[in-house]
């Protein structure tokens, strides 16, 4: 019998450790929020709709203006298309995310009556949202303890062994089986804002790092 070439993932950190960790990641930051600029639930889809692949500042300087106009899905289909372009223009892939903002948007008044739906299934009918971005709506407008698993949690999780995967979709699971509860409504915007300014890819600043002693990563760097 062939033996299986896929990698054993290590098992996540135990229930104590877990309680340590976050119980840190609470103190320095009591009330974690996510860095992209919103005035409702719907500013923050189109928000997270067009971060993909692009940074929060990136999103941040391109939507302060727009959404000075526009906060309602029939406020962007009379802006339409040709100017939403041009609004969105610094950020990369803007011309499909254009797009997709104008179709979302008919979607949300011809199926919904013009409000951003209150489940995973139903925001993931609407054009360009995915799972992820999905997920950043239902916590952080809606207080739903949804993982929106990026790059940095997916890195996070795995180096830290909070949550294990081999995709996003494992880690996104692993958060929910493993992170105990009191720290589930915001354990990714800890887990992204670590990653982002700490627990970085290429050299993780493991020197500052306030769960340096708590982590197994054996790589450790000034």
């Amino acid at each position: 019998m062939a033996r299986s070439t896929t990698p054993r993932l290590p098992p996540a950190l135990p229930y104590t450790t877990q309680v340590a960790i976050f119980s840190r990641l609470r103190e320095a930051n009591p009330q974690p929020v996510t860095e992209l600029e919103y005035t409702n639930a719907f500013t923050l889809l189109v928000a997270v709709a067009l971060s993909a692949q692009a940074t929060d500042v990136g999103v941040n300087k391109a939507t302060r203006r727009l959404f000075q106009q526009v906060s309602t899905p029939r406020q962007m289909l009379d802006l339409g298309l040709e100017a939403l372009t041009e609004e969105i223009k610094t950020i990369g892939l803007y011309r499909q995310k254009a797009k997709n903002v104008i179709a979302l948007s008919q979607r949300l008044i011809d199926e919904y009556d013009g409000e951003v739906p209150q489940s995973r299934a139903a925001l993931m009918t609407l054009p360009g949202v995915g799972r992820k971005t999905a997920n950043v709506v239902l916590n952080s407008v809606f207080n739903f303890p949804a993982q929106a698993v990026d790059t940095h949690i997916f890195r996070v999780g795995n180096r830290t062994h909070i949550a294990p995967g081999r995709d996003v979709s494992e880690v996104e699971r692993a958060i929910e089986d493993n992170v105990p509860v009191p720290f589930q409504q915001n354990a990714h915007h800890w887990l992204i804002l670590h990653g982002r300014y700490i627990c970085q890819a290429r050299r993780p600043r493991c020197r500052i790092c306030p769960i340096e002693d708590l982590c197994p990563y054996e790589e450790k760097t000034g």
